[in-house]
Formats: structure tokens, sequence, C-alpha cells
């Protein structure tokens, strides 16, 4: 399915729905460090509830590292910091989904390194600033998953 990628996530609660979403969507979810909180805050195992151990978490140093793990797979990041729309691609099984931290998203020395076609927003309203973390993976994945037919979905 698809890899979701969490850069220097701040807020377990987020994290937590978004292991129970990987879950039930086959996704997997990879964290790049520092995280803002322990993996074993309770707040985390609340919201992922019994999830935890149902999807495949892993843990990087860097996203460098990830990167280097998965040379072939296509990286697309989210950002209020373009014009693409998050519809606008063909999602493929593999792509590594990554999103930046909630209160700062992700820092230009990553989004500078991507072509533009390669960054993508949710549409918001004129005076927002941004979407909860764990709404706009969501939205993503599921996005993603329709384009595949919800190949493995009930």
């Amino acid at each position: 399915m698809f890899e979701v990628v969490l850069y220097q996530p701040e807020i377990a609660p987020n994290t937590g729905n978004i292991i129970r979403l990987c879950a039930n969507t086959g996704c997997r979810l990879h964290l790049i460090e520092p995280l803002g909180f322990d993996l074993e805050e309770r707040k985390l195992r609340r919201a992922g509830l019994d999830y935890h151990e149902l999807t495949v978490v892993h843990r990087h140093d860097n996203l460098e590292n990830l990167l280097v793990e998965y040379p072939e797979r296509r990286l697309l990041a989210f950002t209020t910091k373009t014009t693409h729309w998050y519809t606008d691609v063909d999602y493929h099984p593999g792509d590594l989904l990554l999103f930046g931290p909630e209160t700062r998203g992700l820092p230009p020395e990553i989004l500078g390194h991507l072509p533009d076609e390669k960054k993508l927003r949710l549409p918001m309203v004129a005076a927002s600033r941004s979407l909860n973390l764990a709404n706009t993976v969501s939205a993503v994945v599921y996005e993603a998953w329709r384009q595949q037919g919800f190949i493995g979905g009930l």
C-alpha cells in the first residue's frame, strides 16, 4: 500500500490517530526523529487504542536515512506552500506520503529540494492556516486508496 511519513511529529494523539488510520488502510507508518513525545505516552496509546500492534511503525533518525532505505519510492510532500492539489496526482502503491510537524509544517530545506509537482496541498477557505495533521493524512490516504479501487478493503 502506501508509506505514511511523519516528519518530527509533535502531538501524541495525532500520531495515535494516524497509527489507527494506517492499521485500517494497510499503510505503513514512518516516524522521523526527533519526536515531540514518547511512543509509550498514554495519550498516544489511547488514540491508537489496540491498533498499534496491527500496523508497522518504523522510526528513522532523519529523512535521509528513510530515502536511502527506499530509493525507488516517489516522495510526495504535503504543504500549504504550493498551488498543486492533492487530487491532481496519480498515486502509486509504495509512494512515500510526507507530512510535516503540526506547528510548523515541512521546513524549506526539504521543500526546496522537491519539484513543484511533488508538493501538494488540501484546499481550505482563505482565512485558514492549516488542517489537523491526522485529518490531512486521512484525506490523502483515502484519496490515494480510492484511486487504487480500495484494493484489499471490505
